[in-house]
């Protein structure tokens, strides 16, 4: 029987596949919980800061969005990136 291994995958590896793919992603934020950020990476630097094109806040708690457009955000306030809808 043969024994598959997953090798961790560096964060700037996956955020930059989801930028060259145009993929849609979900940001969370570190300091509040029910604040999602939901758009695509156009750019993103050694810090972690991200720049997001059509971008929308989503309130986890009330269910409300609100579109803002395109954005920075702060690597110091990035606390998890992942694909939506993959």
């Amino acid at each position: 029987m043969a024994t598959v291994q997953k090798q961790m995958q560096k964060p700037f590896n996956a955020v930059h596949g989801f930028m060259e793919e145009k993929q849609k992603v979900c940001v969370w934020m570190m300091h509040d919980n029910t604040i999602r950020i939901e758009g695509t990476i156009v750019g993103y630097d050694e810090f972690m800061n991200f720049v997001l094109e059509d971008a929308t806040e989503v309130n986890t708690k009330t269910k409300q969005s609100e579109h803002v457009g395109k954005i920075l955000l702060k690597g110091d306030n990035v606390g998890l990136v992942h694909a939506i809808g993959v």
